[in-house]
């Protein structure tokens, strides 16, 4: 055992070491300010004295030639000192972020065959003395790897040059803060638990914060997996999922730096108030955000002029989860689709009229177009196709503006301008004809060219194919190209699903069970672009999604590696589905470079919490409580609502007192909206949460059950827990998901009888 005074010793040692770091961190903060200071001053020197020192002759041609290279070396010069000035700035974003602490770690370790073990300390990023010699390692680093996976003894990592093993003979957590070091302890384990408990026990903000320092062991393997073209995670209620793909996506940033830019990754989070939540943890990091969206949106913003079904309609409007949809959302589904375009290659494209000032006349007649497009030889594919039939239809088009510009719609118009209208057709002002013959057909021809506008608009923009037939069309096929009684669907079932589809084209409106095979058979037959650029596809809360919908990003990111992740616990949308949803999606990659990692411990709640919130689950995933202390859940049954609603405001007065964030979440928003009422008539503040598009703010906030995914806060209350409103087996994952948001405090309210699903051991709850 250590004493005390040797102790005290190594922290004194400690002390001096961080001082020498902090002076040379605030000498290298000064030195980049004033070298910034000083780029930014020549940059604006040279930009006003550009032309002074560039030799401008106009003579002959070998003095203009020397006068052009005269401007380019300028333009060096100036790109340069831009360069460096950005260099700097990079330089000193990154110090000032190691300013208020420099690093969290110290590993003692010694490589094979070395005589002395060697050093090193690991912060948020690098930094090194004037030498080059590293003070601090980025955690990224390779050789950081080893704080984060192993325990003392031999450790393996892989660097650049292969994998190196080393034996570790000390591993130091250090907790600082304004450069003095408020604690350290040396632990055994990947990352000791005193650390992690002192993290994990502040308070919570309406941000996430970043977890560098607190990476576990089987979150770094997550973090540092740059082989697998699939790495599927499946984490149980607050283990850490989230955080560890913010810094995978960190550490891929960091590792690919050069190749890898924050617009070539892709991340699909589970609605906006979830991107407002997490947009502080990668520039905390010093790295840029990368794009982020929901799925809705990525469908969405493709259909301008349809009402695309959102979350909030989704949920409110959960009709019961029929086996057509089942059908609809799986990869079968997909390759049917798939199969159905190869056969429009032959036969079977629907087109549609395009027309120009007279509606009952086509201008293009739609079996004309149809004639056109396969025409085309057999070696043809969709997309060629399209593009040769949009050729050719513009050439008809260039073909029919002389004859047009003959019309008497065209005389009358120049008839009808003003002089100042007839001035801007013109070329310019003093613009002469040799007879008025030849200024007619000039002024008809602009005229016909503008009003045509908008025909060769609609043929750039393939708005001759008509896509909603074809959609509802391949829907009418499908029965003919598969046997719908094996999904237990029958004929006239699927017809009159059929219909229902049409009268929802007619106003507009689609589905979220059609809108993504409506956009991959528009993508098939029109042959759009997919996006090759994107590198990494991130996908959250990957049991809300459909098998159909993650093959058709899987085709919209052709080579994108993806990360999925999620609680299958948690699937409020899919129900059922989620349990075959990992065996769907395998399919679509090679089992090869598919990896699956399972988090099992729990981080964000209590033991007592954890503990009670996993007996919800009938079959869940297993899930293990970490040690930190907390009160147990309290279940609290009223008669009618007023009694509810004094209970409600006393919780929330004594969260208050505690300084906690509270979040009372509704099944839906019809009670969020109830309960946010009978408060303010109470007097109680509380912000409602209505829409994902809403800011997370600090206080108490009311939010239904489908914005909360991915969120956490201190506190808890979940209103409305009774028997009428929780009944279905099916709305099991939906309270797991209400109750497991509680890092501290659960409180349950319901009036009449309380919901069977909340059936748990009665020591593990206390009933008030």
């Amino acid at each position: 055992m250590a004493t005390a005074k040797t102790e005290n010793n190594e922290k004194e040692l400690e002390q001096k070491h961080l001082d020498n770091i902090m002076e040379q961190i605030k000498e290298r903060e000064k030195s980049l300010k004033k070298s910034i200071k000083s780029a930014e001053g020549e940059a604006r020197e040279l930009n006003s004295h550009f032309f002074d020192d560039v030799k401008l002759d106009y003579d002959g041609y070998s003095t203009s030639m020397e006068t052009a290279l005269s401007i380019h070396q300028q333009q060096q010069l100036l790109s340069e000192r831009e360069h460096a000035w950005q260099h700097s700035a990079k330089q000193l974003d990154t110090v000032e972020r190691l300013e208020k602490r420099p690093y969290f770690a110290r590993v003692d370790f010694k490589e094979n065959g070395e005589e002395k073990p060697e050093t090193i300390y690991i912060g948020l990023g690098s930094f090194a003395d004037k030498d080059d010699h590293f003070l601090i390692y980025d955690w990224r680093a390779p050789i950081s790897s080893i704080y984060y996976d192993g325990k003392l003894g031999k450790v393996t990592y892989n660097s650049p040059e292969g994998e190196i093993t080393v034996d570790m003979t000390k591993k130091r957590q250090f907790m600082i803060e304004d450069g003095k070091i408020i604690n350290m302890f040396d632990t055994n384990e990947s990352i000791g638990d005193q650390m992690l408990l002192s993290v994990l026990s502040e308070k919570s903000s309406t941000q996430m914060k970043s977890i560098v320092t607190t990476i576990q062991r089987e979150q770094n393997k997550i973090i540092r997996n740059t082989s697998a073209d699939l790495l599927f995670v499946q984490g149980a209620a607050g283990s850490g999922k989230t955080s560890a793909i913010l810094q995978r996506i960190a550490f891929l940033l960091y590792r690919y730096r050069g190749n890898l830019t924050s617009s070539d990754v892709i991340m699909f989070s589970p609605n906006q108030l979830f991107n407002d939540y997490i947009k502080n943890v990668l520039p905390e990091m010093g790295e840029q955000n990368m794009v982020q969206m929901t799925y809705w949106q990525f469908v969405a913003r493709r259909l301008p002029g349809m009402n695309v079904e959102n979350l909030f309609k989704q949920f409110e409007d959960q009709t019961a989860d029929t086996n057509i949809s089942k059908f609809k959302d799986s990869v079968n589904f997909f390759n049917l689709l798939t199969r159905y375009a190869k056969r429009l290659n032959k036969r079977g494209v629907i087109f549609k009229n395009i027309y120009f000032r007279d509606k009952k006349k086509p201008y293009f007649d739609k079996d004309k177009i149809k004639e056109i497009y396969y025409s085309f030889n057999e070696n043809y594919n969709l997309a060629n196709r399209i593009d040769a039939t949009r050729e050719e239809l513009i050439k008809i088009l260039n073909r029919k503006i002389t004859p047009e510009t003959k019309k008497a719609w065209v005389a009358h118009t120049i008839e009808g301008m003003s002089q100042q209208e007839l001035n801007d057709l013109y070329d310019r002002p003093d613009q002469e004809f040799e007879s008025e013959a030849k200024e007619e057909a000039f002024l008809g021809r602009k005229i016909v060219l503008a009003a045509l506008k908008g025909v060769h608009k609609r043929i750039l923009h393939n708005h001759f194919f008509n896509m909603r037939a074809q959609y509802l069309s391949f829907l009418r096929a499908v029965p003919k190209m598969v046997d719908l009684s094996k999904w237990d669907i029958d004929e006239d079932e699927w017809m009159k699903h059929v219909e229902e589809v049409k009268n929802n084209f007619k106003s507009h409106d689609i589905a979220m069970s059609d809108v993504s095979a409506y956009l991959y058979l528009y993508d098939l037959v029109t042959g759009r672009r997919t996006d090759y650029e994107m590198r990494y596809a991130f996908i959250d809360e990957i049991q809300d999604y459909t098998p159909f919908q993650l093959a058709y990003l899987k085709y919209n990111f052709p080579r994108a590696k993806f990360t999925m992740l999620g609680d299958l616990n948690q699937a409020i949308f899919t129900k059922d589905e989620s349990r075959s949803l990992l065996k769907q999606i395998s399919g679509l990659f090679d089992p090869e470079k598919t990896d699956v990692v399972q988090l099992t411990k729990s981080y964000r709640s209590t033991k007592e919490l954890t503990n009670f919130t996993k007996q919800i689950l009938r079959q869940g995933e297993k899930i293990e409580a970490f040690n930190r202390k907390g009160p147990k859940p309290v279940i609290w049954g009223r008669k009618t609502d007023e009694e509810a609603v004094a209970v409600l405001s006393n919780v929330l007065r004594d969260n208050e007192k505690h300084k906690m964030t509270t979040a009372v979440i509704t099944k839906d928003l019809a009670s969020a909206e109830f309960v946010h009422k009978m408060l303010a008539d109470r007097g109680e503040k509380a912000t409602l949460i209505a829409t994902a598009n809403q800011r997370l703010v600090d206080g108490t906030l009311i939010i239904p059950s489908y914005l909360a995914k991915g969120l956490e806060f201190d506190a808890v209350i979940m209103w409305g827990a009774s028997k009428e409103n929780y009944h279905r087996v099916d709305e099991t994952q939906l309270v797991y998901t209400i109750t497991s948001r509680a890092m501290y405090k659960l409180d349950i309210i319901y009036t009449g009888e309380k919901s069977p699903l909340l059936d748990a051991d009665k020591s593990t709850y206390e009933e008030k």
